[in-house]
Parts: structure tokens; C-alpha cells; sequence
């Protein structure tokens, strides 16, 4: 069997397993109180330990191991929002709630579980999930297939003939519908290449048809349009003329080399038009990409993935070497009956 390696977006999954097994009530509460009053309805042990994420997470890695057969495996966290881009840009991140208090322990809980039975699982205080999983593709994806899953788009940039980002969407139809869309001509097939549920295959072409730009274009995408749920800023009103921008010129910096050499007002307003003319820019994003170039140039140092992390030396540090007795051992300790029948 041919070796594979899979990274987990850790973060990513565990809470969209926890929403995702959500009481409804709570789900659709919005007063702050009486959302915590609904805590106990979620999914617990018998001690009172949350496990409503836990157990939905912990199902789904098992069906990983069992359909994908990984011969090697790893788990990121995000430790904190506090890493080196709040340093760079106080706001970053600035825009989401404080987690929820049965998530943060889950958080815990969930580490803990996956290192007691042998997973590799990394996090740090400075750097982001997708820092620690782009610093170990990077080392090993030439000696072995790797494959992400996520659901952060930021990991399309970390794509390369070697690596794949299994992309999670909220529905299994969306995802049957983006391979239905892409998987004849990208030769992709459901019986050669299964994939998680709800997850949809990245390729490097595919990132370009799909999304508008090749995968290391993606900082610089997000340098322009800015990225909502990162609150990272871009440049207002540019959005549109983004992609024929990033087509025509490759990057942001050359985007600011072709503003700079044209001079003058006059040359400013000869771009301008050809943009028009040769890019289809109806809408003169000029005036924007002078006035927030500095937003621009940060927006995209914030969106790209940082890829010299300290990693372990080998490979083999990351073979999956599943214990059983412990697995068996936290489920009994977190009341995860039906996934003991699955071991």
C-alpha cells in the first residue's frame, strides 16, 4: 500500500463538529444568558465534560482511517488569536466572539485524547494551525502524497503537484456538485480517489478555474479583497478587478510597479484606460490602490501562510502508531459507546 499523509486542520474540525452537533435551541439562541443556561442540554459524560465536538470529531477520524487508510497523520491547533499577525495588525481576528466555554474545553479534552493515542498533534502560542501544517508539507510533501483537510480557504496557497487540500463544505451536495462540476475534465473519480465527507478535491489547475488565481496567488488575492472572517482589511472597493489584475500582473507588489512606472497623472489615467480596454475594468479601482497601498501590502504579509515552522526531522515521526487500549480507555472515559464498536 502506497504511503499517504494526512494533516488535520484540527481547529477547523473540531468546531464544525461542535456546531454541527449543536441542540437546536441552543443553536438559535441569541441572548448570551439564556444560551448558557442551554448548556446543559449539549452532549456530556457522566462527569459533565462536554463531548458533543469530541465524539462527532473522533467519528469522523476514525472513518478517515478506515476508507482513506493513511499511512501517516498529524493534527494542528490554533493555541490563540494573540499570534505574530496581531503583532503586525492589532485587528486581526479582532472581529469573532470569545469561544464558547463547552468548545474551549473540548479544545483540551480533544488534544489531550488524540496525543493519548498516539496522533501527532502540534500547536504553538505565536504561530496558526495552517503556519505548523504549511512548515510540514513543505519538509516532507516531495518524499510522500500529502493531503489537508480543512475548511480554511487560506490552506489553497499551500497546494503543489505533491499536495492536495481536501476543501470541507457545509453540505454534501455542494461538495457532490463541485466534483460533478470539475471531475471529468481534472480526471478526478469517485472510486479511484475517495474522499472525507463533504469534502471536495483542490488541484493547482482546479484552484485556478475555481477560484481565479493560481495557489500562490491567494495572499495575494486576499492583499486586494481583503478576507472577512479573518478581518483582515484589503482595499475597499477593489474586489472585482482583483482577478484581472492578479492575471495580468501576477502579484501585488507588481500591480505597484506598473501604478508606479506609468508617472504621472496622465500616465496614471493611460493605465487606468488600458485596464479598461485590456482587463474589462469597468470600474477604475486606481484612486483605492493608491490611497490603502499600505493596507494592501499587509493585508496580504497577513493572509500568507508562514513555512518555516520547526518540524521533526523525519517522516516516520508522523506514522500513525494507533493505540488501541488507550483509544478504548477514552472512549469508556468520555461515554463514546458507539465508536468503541467501530474500534
Amino acid at each position: 500500500m502506497a504511503d499517504k499523509f494526512i494533516l488535520i486542520d484540527g481547529s477547523s474540525m473540531l468546531v464544525t463538529n461542535y456546531y454541527g452537533n449543536l441542540p437546536k435551541a441552543l443553536l438559535f439562541e441569541k441572548d448570551p444568558e439564556k444560551k448558557i443556561k442551554l448548556y446543559s442540554q449539549i452532549m456530556h459524560n457522566d462527569k459533565g465534560q462536554y463531548t458533543n465536538a469530541m465524539y462527532s470529531m473522533m467519528r469522523s477520524i476514525l472513518k478517515i482511517m478506515a476508507e482513506l487508510k493513511p499511512t501517516h497523520m498529524m493534527f494542528a491547533f490554533d493555541r490563540t488569536r494573540d499570534t505574530f499577525r496581531r503583532e503586525k495588525y492589532q485587528e486581526y481576528k479582532g472581529n469573532r466572539g470569545d469561544t464558547p466555554e463547552p468548545l474551549k474545553e473540548q479544545f483540551t479534552n480533544m488534544e489531550n485524547m488524540l496525543k493519548a493515542m498516539g496522533f501527532v498533534v502540534m500547536s504553538d502560542d505565536r504561530y496558526e494551525a495552517d503556519d505548523i501544517v504549511g512548515s510540514v508539507v513543505k519538509k516532507f510533501e516531495k518524499e510522500i502524497p500529502s493531503f489537508i483537510i480543512t475548511k480554511d480557504h487560506d490552506y489553497l496557497q499551500l497546494m503543489s503537484d505533491n499536495t492536495r487540500v481536501w476543501l470541507v463544505q457545509t453540505k454534501q451536495e455542494t461538495a457532490d456538485e463541485l466534483q460533478n462540476k470539475y471531475g471529468a475534465e481534472f480526471g478526478w473519480n469517485k472510486n479511484l480517489t475517495p474522499l472525507p465527507d463533504k469534502a471536495f478535491e483542490v488541484t493547482p489547475d482546479l484552484c485556478l478555474k475555481e477560484y481565479g488565481v493560481r495557489p500562490e496567488q491567494i495572499p495575494d488575492l486576499k492583499g486586494i479583497q481583503g478576507d472577512a472572517s479573518d478581518n483582515i482589511p484589503g482595499v475597499k472597493g477593489v474586489s472585482s478587478a482583483a482577478i484581472p489584475l492578479l492575471k495580468e500582473y501576477g502579484t501585488v507588489e507588481e500591480i505597484y510597479s506598473a501604478i508606479d512606472n506609468a508617472g504621472d497623472d496622465k500616465g496614471l489615467k493611460e493605465l487606468a484606460a488600458r485596464w479598461k480596454d485590456d482587463l474589462g475594468i469597468s470600474r477604475s479601482p486606481m484612486k483605492a490602490l493608491i490611497t490603502y497601498r499600505d493596507v494592501a501590502l499587509l493585508s496580504k504579509e497577513l493572509a500568507k501562510i508562514y513555512r518555516d515552522y520547526p518540524v521533526p526531522d523525519s517522516i516516520d515521526d508522523f506514522r500513525i502508531s494507533f493505540d488501541r487500549e488507550k483509544a478504548l480507555e477514552e472512549f469508556n472515559r468520555y461515554g463514546f459507546k458507539s465508536l468503541i464498536e467501530k474500534l
